[in-house]
């Protein structure tokens, strides 16, 4: 089992920034996928930004120039830099460890709530 315990969500004003951070603990495969999802509400949940054991980051186009995911392989934990916020950024958004690659599960955090105004 994996636990992936998030912080970092708030409130925030349009332009501002926030940094979020996801720790994972237990049984970690070294071959893996950590990322960020978001979910608005009536939205389906959607990729943000994930990054593989290698460093080699993905992002959706809305994102991309505003956000930037990196990872601490050491402390097992994925972050979420989020630059320029603006209103349609709010959303729960979900840390996810993806393990399959290696025969593995894949699992997601609690989620935690970035809300920005206006």
């Amino acid at each position: 089992q994996v636990q992936l315990v998030e912080s970092g969500g708030g409130l925030v004003q349009a332009g501002g920034s926030l940094r979020l951070s996801c720790a994972a603990s237990g049984r970690i495969f070294a071959i893996n996928t950590m990322g960020w999802y978001r979910q608005a509400p009536g939205k389906q949940r959607e990729l943000v930004a994930r990054v593989d054991n290698v460093g080699i980051p993905n992002y959706v186009g809305s994102v991309k120039g505003r956000f930037t995911i990196s990872r601490d392989n050491a402390k097992n934990t994925v972050y979420l830099q989020m630059n320029n916020l603006k209103p349609e950024d709010t959303a729960v958004y979900y840390c996810n460890a993806d393990f399959r690659l290696a025969g593995g599960e894949n699992y997601w955090g609690q989620g935690t709530q970035v809300t920005v105004s206006s």
